[in-house]
């Protein structure tokens, strides 16, 4: 049973969970061991998200997943290779601070004896925490979107989406096939990002797609992350002429950059980076706000409704894309240990390196499956364009896996 199972449905940690931490003492919000196996040896895995902060929401919805698939496996009967040994989570608070997101994983690398790590949403967070379990040889296995992630020739880093330049060219590219669908040719567009390790990436992919496509860019700003005032933004965006907007943000940002456009009655289209346009208080934020708009995302649940319904079954809301890929990431760890039958760091990188996984919740992806490169990148990864409409994320496109045909603001 799950240590969350009397959380609420927006997966805030429970009573039972805060004693925990009070207990443990340590670095920013300590370590929550999820309940532990009676009987029998368990499977140690660390999951470090951001529990607070900026990115809280994001965090929680991400340890959400793992904990849903880490459950079901469980009830399954474990991890049969080693005999029945049961999934035991141990939660980490990285905060939204780099710094402190390497010093959790460390502590759970030398303290609780965990095989792998998941996490950490955030590019800048799994960055710092990449440096931590690469020193060690542990496997890290992660949805964040960040070029750097799989660029640096690390051995023991598993990214099972795309990353954020494929991701910026195909919110592109997947725009000018909505705009010509709709009868309208797109010449000029502008860029806005937060200036993390994520909106920097995903940024070049969107200038790689304009260039390509000979598309005129008239705005490309960026912005601190955690913006207080976008007025400068905005009244930049109105004087440039663009005929749709790309703002790669996280969700405070992307509430004030849509809350302020529509205001001022800039009604031109406005596709997301992902982040912070693909989660439930994305609308709630925003309210009618919110109708129409259009994002690019890893995959999107209503790919799979018969696993990700699931989700939304248990914690109240449907299963947002962070969570769906962090379901993923603990599945993979779970098929990758059943086939090394071991849990020693070389047996599971070699796995995760050399093998295609078909099977459970990888089904999820557009792939289908998951299959790491020598980078530790998933080449089955295909992005998709997702729309809000009547308060659900509906996929748009590519047309082999569209759900509804997109309705294109003129």
């Amino acid at each position: 049973m799950s240590s969350s199972g009397n959380d609420t449905a927006s997966g805030r940690i429970n009573r039972r969970q805060a004693l925990a931490f009070a207990a443990v003492g340590g670095i920013a919000m300590p370590f929550v061991l999820r309940d532990a196996v009676a009987q029998g040896k368990a499977v140690n895995v660390g999951v470090v998200m951001p529990l607070s902060g900026a990115n809280a929401q994001f965090g929680i919805n991400s340890r959400n997943g793992v904990e849903l698939v880490a459950d079901e496996i469980n009830a399954a009967g474990g991890i049969k290779a080693l005999g029945g040994a049961r999934i035991n989570l141990v939660i980490a608070d990285s905060t939204s601070t780099p710094t402190t997101a390497a010093n959790v994983a460390q502590r759970l690398l030398t303290q609780n004896d965990v095989v792998a790590i998941l996490g950490a949403f955030a590019s800048s967070l799994t960055i710092a925490i990449s440096e931590v379990t690469e020193r060690r040889g542990v496997p890290l296995l992660t949805m964040s979107f960040s070029d750097q992630i799989t660029g640096r020739g690390f051995e023991n880093i598993f990214q099972v989406v795309a990353k954020a330049s494929v991701l910026g060219k195909a919110q592109f590219d997947g725009t000018m096939a909505l705009a010509a669908t709709a009868g309208q040719k797109l010449e000029r567009i502008a860029i806005m990002y937060e200036d993390t390790a994520y909106g920097t990436s995903q940024a070049a992919g969107l200038r790689e797609g304009a260039k390509a496509a000979g598309v005129q860019i008239v705005m490309d700003d960026a912005y601190p992350l955690g913006i207080t005032d976008v007025t400068p933004l905005i009244n930049k965006l109105r004087a440039s002429g663009a005929q749709a907007v790309f703002p790669v943000s996280y969700l405070n940002d992307s509430l004030q950059i849509i809350r302020a456009m529509r205001q001022q009655k800039i009604g031109i289209p406005a596709i997301g980076g992902a982040a912070g346009y693909v989660i439930p208080d994305f609308e709630k934020g925003l309210g009618e706000f919110a109708e129409g708009v259009l994002s690019i995302a890893p995959a999107n649940y209503d790919l799979a409704p018969e696993l990700t319904e699931r989700f939304r079954k248990r914690y109240g809301y449907f299963m947002v894309h962070e969570a769906l890929e962090h379901a993923v990431c603990m599945d993979v760890l779970a098929q990758a240990i059943e086939t090394a039958k071991s849990t020693a760091p070389e047996a599971l990188r070699k796995v995760l390196h050399g093998t295609r996984f078909e099977a459970g919740w990888t089904k999820t992806m557009t792939g289908g499956a998951v299959q790491f490169d020598k980078t530790g990148l998933n080449t089955l990864s295909v992005p998709v364009m997702v729309q809000w409409r009547s308060k659900e994320l509906v996929t748009v496109w590519p047309s082999d896996v569209a759900k509804a045909k997109a309705v294109w603001a003129s």
